[in-house]
């Protein structure tokens, strides 16, 4: 009977113990697992979100943000934008466009207008500027600015020589002429290739809302 009755307490220990011991087992088990679950989840999203970013920066719209005077006054230093990559792979870039240009020896990118195409002569005299020969319109420039540079100054866009187009090489220049580093100082033109996007629209500030024309 003595022994009977300890097979019999030790088994109502055994159980108490379990009893004890599975339930912290299993919380352990479910914690554990809901956390790998989260961490996958967020893995995901997150691939997911670089993976859209790529695409839309790649074949969509490019955030960009104007630093520096040298598309004054069309847009201004500070301004924050998308610009429209699409129309760069899918679409003709056509002279007057506003583009986002990669400047390859300072891995900079900056924003100019598209003034001279493939395969086109350009130059600059007596402050017109000169496409094959005949004189530019460029309605795209403020009239009052001009007006009060050429009377600060004499001139708003200096001469220079003609240049040569190749069969993918684009003349590009700043709205803000005194003030731009663009195609008239650089060694070599600059091809589609170095063109990131084309046009687009100011988002901010939002008092400031337009269309990058």
């Amino acid at each position: 009977m003595e022994r009977k009755d300890q097979e019999i307490n030790a088994r109502k220990q055994d159980a108490i113990t379990d009893s004890k011991t599975e339930p912290k087992t299993a919380l352990r088990d479910v914690s554990s697992k809901r956390f790998y679950n989260e961490v996958i989840g967020w893995g995901k999203i997150i691939i997911c979100a670089l993976a859209l970013a790529f695409l839309c920066s790649h074949f969509i719209i490019l955030p960009i943000q104007v630093d520096g005077n040298s598309m004054y006054p069309t847009l201004e230093d500070g301004e924050f934008g998308l610009s429209y990559v699409f129309k760069r792979r899918f679409l003709e870039v056509e002279r007057g466009d506003i583009v986002v240009v990669k400047y390859a020896p300072d891995d900079e990118y900056w924003v100019k207008r598209v003034i001279g195409l493939p395969n086109e002569t350009i130059s600059c005299k007596d402050d017109t500027i000169y496409i094959d020969g005949k004189a530019l319109d460029e309605p795209y420039l403020d009239a009052d600015y001009v007006a009060r540079i050429r009377a600060a100054q004499g001139y708003f866009t200096d001469d220079f020589e003609e240049v040569a187009l190749g069969e993918d090489e684009y003349f590009l220049m700043g709205d803000n002429r005194s003030a731009s580093f663009d195609s008239r100082m650089v060694d070599e033109m600059f091809t589609l290739e170095d063109i990131r996007s084309a046009s687009g629209f100011i988002l901010f500030p939002f008092d400031k809302m337009k269309s990058m024309e």
